[in-house]
């Protein structure tokens, strides 16, 4: 998998890798070269006595070493600008996919992953790709030209590389191999650690209300020193990888200088060459070591990749349609045909077999208990998943043959959890209609209930709001995501449990409202109180999936005994209250 992402990412930025090859070669050539030059030096130079010589083959290897040090520079810009240049389209292809993604395929990797997979997922292969640029690409040139550079000067002393090589080599993938479980582990463990702050921070109320800070204190401690004890266990084994480099080049060293001082003292060999063939034997395990810098990063990189991978590899279960259906504009009309949906790798449906019709213009409610699959029931109608069986139309077309933009576009949905973005008031009202005027943004509040407490903020519509609307009360945040979906005015509203945190007399204001303004607009609503659906044009009452009873508020009362139920205990209630 690492290798595919690099071809896919890398390929488009061929001129920069071609960059990079080139300023490298030309930097590795220049460092080849400097031990030859040093040698003569020492031979035909100071041996000799020929100062000249000594000072023009010294300025020689000056402006060698000038070269080597501007090809370097530029090689690592240039390394720099491919691997920042690749993690930028590295995020943006998670970013869109996982943005492409249904409420299935987020459930099945999980936030937490997701955001870990798009953040140090995504840096792990940058950084590899960065030190490749600078490192990888240079190691194998000085290698290889350090082997032929030491064979020219001495054959007889080659025989030390044989041995040398691949010594460090088996050492080198003995750890390795034992570091990429670790690394694959450590990645699984800032995941849990990610999702255990996500839920700590999400949750601080719950956890200050029910006094568990020590309780969560010491389930984010396991999980911290989880993620530590990996870390320690891929650090002793990358610690134990340069100890064993290090003494695979002294001990090569030492043999050298052992084994060519004979041939010195036997004047097989002048001492120029022995230091020069010595300085090729460094560069080329220089270069194995720096190689083996890579392998340190190669086997977590390629752990991040295969995680990366899965989410681009992973088709959305919704999908935009080949070739899309134009439904009638304007009309609203909702039908649901023998509608059924299943989790993956559920035994039991969510919803069973659900017929019935929302006639445009009209007001249906949708009741139950709790689990009875209502939110699951709003999902379909804005095709947040598909049905695993019958249909849903919109306009007499199935959702699945709508573009999504076109279904979308015809649908102002407020979620069963009011979610507002970081900004204003304004920004988050203009999210569906960003050219909607400030006129149209009041009208919105006074629909929703929201106008009084919007003008009493300071600023109005240009009163900041926190991420997730946290400085405003959940009954304010509701009525602002109303007045968000009132903004867009599309051909349908749906309302799942939009109204919970509304006291009777604001819910009623803004039913009020809604019948008022709206009143050739189709609405699907969502609710647990009865009276906030018992003037509905029609009433669904879904229990474990399936409906058990379908009309207005008077029939149900007489004809369905789940309905009746759910009168009456929330009669009992308000009596006892």
């Amino acid at each position: 998998m690492l290798g595919r992402l690099l071809v896919r990412f890398l390929r488009p930025m061929w001129p920069l890798v071609l960059l990079v090859v080139v300023f490298q070669l030309a930097q590795s050539i220049a460092s080849l070269m400097l031990p030859t030059l040093n040698a003569d030096i020492i031979d035909k130079g100071v041996v000799t006595g020929d100062i000249p010589y000594i000072w023009s083959t010294g300025a020689v290897m000056l402006g060698i070493s000038l070269v080597q040090v501007v090809c370097s520079i530029i090689a690592v810009y240039f390394g720099s600008r491919l691997a920042t240049a690749m993690g930028r389209d590295l995020r943006g292809a998670l970013f869109h996919r996982v943005v492409a993604f249904s409420q299935r395929e987020v459930g099945g990797f999980g936030a937490p992953s997701l955001i870990t997979r798009n953040t140090n997922d995504v840096q792990q292969v940058q950084m590899l790709v960065q030190m490749s640029a600078t490192i990888m690409v240079s190691a194998p040139m000085l290698a290889i030209g350090g082997v032929v550079m030491a064979v020219r000067q001495d054959a007889g002393l080659s025989w030390l590389m044989i041995v040398a090589i691949p010594v460090l080599l088996v050492i080198v993938s003995l750890i390795v191999v034992r570091m990429v479980p670790a690394f694959r582990l450590m990645q699984a463990r800032i995941d849990r650690l990610n999702q255990i702050l996500r839920e700590q921070l999400t949750g601080i109320r719950v956890v200050r209300a029910f006094v568990r800070e020590d309780h969560e204190r010491a389930r984010f401690g396991r999980a911290s020193d989880d993620v530590m004890a990996t870390g320690l266990r891929a650090g002793n084994l990358m610690a134990l990888m340069f100890p064993a480099v290090m003494l695979v080049m002294n001990v090569s060293s030492v043999a050298v200088i052992w084994f060519g001082a004979q041939q010195v003292q036997d004047n097989g060999v002048e001492i120029g060459t022995l230091f020069a063939f010595l300085t090729y034997l460094m560069q080329i395990l220089m270069g194995v070591m720096m190689a083996t810098f890579m392998f340190v990063m190669i086997p977590r990189a390629a752990v991040c990749a295969n995680r990366i991978g899965d989410v681009l590899e992973t088709d959305p279960s919704v999908e935009a349609p080949d070739a899309p259906v134009a439904a009638e504009a304007g009309v609203g009309r909702i039908d649901f045909d023998g509608a059924s949906f299943t989790y993956p790798g559920a035994d039991d449906a969510v919803l069973q077999d659900l017929t019935f019709t929302i006639a445009p213009g009209t007001t249906t409610a949708v009741i139950g208990s709790t689990g009875a699959g209502k939110t699951t029931l709003v999902g379909l109608v804005a095709r947040l998943f598909d049905v695993t069986a019958g249909a849903v139309r919109v306009d007499g077309v199935d959702v699945r043959e709508l573009d999504p933009d076109d279904l979308w576009a015809r649908i102002g949905l407020v979620p069963q959890r009011a979610f507002l973005f970081s900004g204003t008031v304004a920004s988050n009202l203009r999210y569906g209609a960003p050219d909607a005027t400030d006129d149209q943004l009041w009208q919105a509040l006074r629909i929703a209930q929201a106008d009084g407490f919007v003008a009493a903020l300071p600023g109005g519509l240009d009163a900041p709001i926190a991420q997730g609307g946290t400085n405003v009360s959940g009954g304010q945040r509701q009525r602002l995501a109303i007045a968000r979906a009132l903004v867009k005015d599309p051909e349908i509203y749906v309302f799942d449990d939009s109204f919970s945190a509304l006291d009777l007399r604001t819910d009623a204001a803004l039913r009020h409202a809604l019948d008022t303004e709206l009143p050739g607009a189709t609405r699907l609503v969502v609710a647990q109180r009865v009276s906030t659906i018992q003037h509905a044009d029609q009433i669904v009452v879904i229990e474990h999936g399936r409906i058990v009873g379908l009309g207005t508020h008077d029939r149900l009362v007489e004809t369905c005994e789940t309905y009746r139920e759910i009168v009456d205990s929330q009669l009992a209630a308000e009596e006892a209250a």
